[in-house]
This record gives C-alpha cells, sequence and structure tokens, in this order.
C-alpha cells in the first residue's frame, strides 16, 4: 500500500480515539501537557500494535477475529460509557474540587475497545501483501503518529470546553461512547 493510503487508514482509525480524547479533554479540565501527551501516546501505541498482532495472526485467524470483535468493542465502550453516565448522574463532585482522577486503566481500556477494529486492518495488511516486517512496522509507525497527533488536538479541543459543562459532558462522553459500541456491533451483524 502506499503511503497516502496508510494515512488515510490512520485517520479513520483514530476517529474513534479522537472522540473518546475530547471527552478526556472535557473531564481533564485542570490536566496539563504530560497527561494529555500520555492520553495520546496510549491511544496511538495501541492503533498502531493492533495491526501488528493482525498482521502476525494474519488471514488464518481472521475468521475468528472478525467473529468477536466488535462484541469486545461493543462491551467495553458500553460499560465505559455507561458508568460515565452513572458518575455523573450521581453527581457530587464540583469544579472546585478538581478534575477527574486521571486513570491508567481506564485509559488503558479505552485504548484497547478503540483499537479493536485495527487488529482486522492488521489481517488485510497480511491478505494485501504486506509480507515484511519493515513494511508493516512503518504501516504501524504511520498508523500510531498520526493516531496520537489526532488525539492530542482532541483533548484540547475538549479541554476547551472546561467546567462549565462537565456534567452535561460526562453525559454526552457516556453517551458518545456506549453509542460508538452500539455502532460498531451493528455494522458487523448487519452491514459485514
Amino acid at each position: 500500500m502506499d503511503m497516502l493510503s496508510i494515512f488515510l487508514i490512520g485517520v479513520s482509525l483514530a476517529m474513534d480515539a479522537f472522540a473518546v480524547s475530547i471527552t478526556n479533554g472535557i473531564t481533564q479540565t485542570r490536566s496539563r501537557f504530560p497527561q494529555a501527551l500520555v492520553s495520546s501516546a496510549s491511544f496511538g501505541f495501541f492503533q498502531g500494535f493492533m495491526p501488528f498482532i493482525g498482521w502476525a495472526l494474519g488471514a488464518a485467524f481472521s475468521a475468528r477475529i472478525e467473529k468477536i470483535d466488535h462484541w469486545i468493542a461493543f462491551g467495553l465502550l458500553a460499560f465505559i460509557g455507561i458508568h460515565m453516565i452513572w458518575e455523573a448522574v450521581r453527581g457530587g463532585e464540583t469544579c472546585e474540587g478538581g478534575a477527574s482522577e486521571f486513570s491508567m486503566k481506564t485509559l488503558m481500556v479505552l485504548s484497547l475497545a478503540t483499537s479493536i477494529d485495527a487488529l482486522a486492518v492488521g489481517v488485510s495488511f497480511a491478505l494485501t501483501g504486506t509480507a515484511t516486517l519493515a513494511g508493516i512496522l512503518l504501516n504501524c509507525s504511520i498508523i500510531a503518529g498520526v493516531t496520537l497527533v489526532i488525539c492530542l488536538a482532541g483533548f484540547y479541543i475538549g479541554r476547551r470546553f472546561g467546567c462549565l459543562y462537565k456534567q452535561k459532558a460526562e453525559i454526552a462522553g457516556g453517551c458518545i461512547l456506549t453509542l460508538m459500541g452500539i455502532k460498531i456491533l451493528i455494522e458487523h451483524l448487519f452491514f459485514s
């Protein structure tokens, strides 16, 4: 595949992580650049690493991966989305008390959940002839870099909303995550 195609694949794979980064930026109103960078790097790493795993598994396992990837993504995204809505509705937090706690565990789950589709992309790389280790590492690096930049931008876009709409934004973010999970599930069950 040519570099433009890989770049466009990277952009399309980053869209779910971009939406989550906007939500992270909204909920982390007092965050600093290192936190934004760690969050974006986590999304970038998983978006770059999952295609490598998919490529390594190859075409022999593509049917198994395609049968469960949408269920895993749906479950993870819906769980975190519903949890976010519950926490926002339950209330008790004020903006003066500080931003939502930066949880590495939640970040890893979100990074994994938004990168499940990248696993199938990796399998497609194997099917389209990206047979060399150097070729797949280059593709994965481009995807990771694109995702990192897009997510960093998303984090700061979300941060601009600040504390003013924090509860509504957390509810909206939870709804977005849940709807992304439902969308993935519907696409795979009815349109693939």
